[in-house]
This record gives structure tokens, C-alpha cells and sequence, in this order.
């Protein structure tokens, strides 16, 4: 009788914003491409949200969503398929804050806070930025972040400190 291995998940929460070719079909396709990583699975998504660019002005407004999502790849690991996502999409950097195609980032992965050169999570500015915060309170109202607490407490305390930060977001529609 063969053992079957226990494999560890982790709950993970990844950003997604487009702003260039058709940026609703390319958040629908970092989805798709993210459930068929090995031992990953889409659990939710926030839908799409739309807001202006933060950075440069002179480029179209954003589509960003939340996915939630459940896996067994190490952080790492994690990281070199979402930026793989973004090549296979064609995403180009041309400029610091600039328009692309598509961009995945870890926001959370479970409760872990990773400080390293070329991986910080949780992802700075979650509480700053409305098109992340919006769309991760509305897949998890009570979610907290690692080392920081509650993230509805740290948004509206970010608002007192504030009040003009945000990018005009709002709620746009489901993806399907």
C-alpha cells in the first residue's frame, strides 16, 4: 500500500492590473493561466475594478482585480510563475509606473511576511493603493495583514492621515 504525500497549501492573494490590449480579456487570461499552475487552484476573484494610472498620466486608465487563490508553490517558486504569466502576455516594461498588458503581484501569501530584494510581502502600499484595497476587502471584509493588522483599520486610518490618496476606484464589472 503506497502512501499518498501530504502536500501543504497556502491561501494566497495575487493583484492583476492591465491597462493595454484589451486589459479586461488579459486580467481573464492571467486568471485562467494562474489555475493551471502545478497545485493551484482559483478559489475567487474580485471582479474588475477601474481606476487612473498611478504614475504617468499620459496613458490609459487601469483594470486591476484580486484573485484569491490556493497553492503548494513556495513563495519563490510562486513569484517566477507569476512573472512567467506576465511574458507569456506579453507584458514589456518601457517605464516606472508605466502602461502594460498585464502585471501579477503576491499581495499575501498566507501569513507569511518575506522582506528579500526581489520578493516583499506582504506587497507594499496595500492599504495606500484603493485598486488593491478595494478589491481584496471584497473578497475577505475581515482580512488582516501580517505584522500589521486588519486591513479596514489601516485603510481608514490611511484616509484620516490623507484624504485626497486614491486613484478614482470603483467597481466595473465581473469577470467571466
Amino acid at each position: 500500500m503506497s502512501k499518498t504525500p501530504i502536500v501543504k497549501t497556502s491561501i494566497v492573494y495575487i493583484g492583476l492590473g492591465s491597462n493595454l490590449d484589451r486589459p479586461v480579456s488579459q486580467l481573464q487570461k492571467a486568471i485562467t493561466a494562474l489555475g493551471q499552475l502545478p497545485g493551484t487552484r482559483v478559489l475567487a476573484d474580485s471582479g474588475y475594478y477601474t481606476s487612473k494610472p498611478m504614475g504617468p498620466e499620459d496613458q490609459p486608465d487601469y483594470y486591476n482585480a484580486v484573485v484569491q487563490i490556493e497553492t503548494s508553490l513556495l513563495p519563490h517558486a510562486l513569484l517566477e510563475q507569476c512573472q512567467a504569466i506576465e511574458h507569456q502576455q506579453g507584458r514589456v516594461k518601457t517605464r516606472h509606473w508605466g502602461e502594460r498588458c498585464i502585471d501579477v503581484d503576491i499581495l499575501l501569501y498566507a501569513d507569511q511576511q518575506i522582506s528579500e530584494p526581489d520578493l516583499t510581502i506582504p506587497h507594499p502600499g496595500i492599504s495606500q493603493r484603493d485598486f488593491v484595497y478595494k478589491p481584496l476587502l471584497k473578497l475577505h471584509a475581515e482580512i488582516e495583514i501580517p505584522g500589521e493588522g486588519l486591513l479596514a483599520v489601516l485603510v481608514e486610518k490611511k484616509k484620516g492621515e490623507n484624504p485626497e490618496t486614491g486613484y478614482d476606484c470603483s467597481f466595473a464589472g465581473t469577470l467571466e
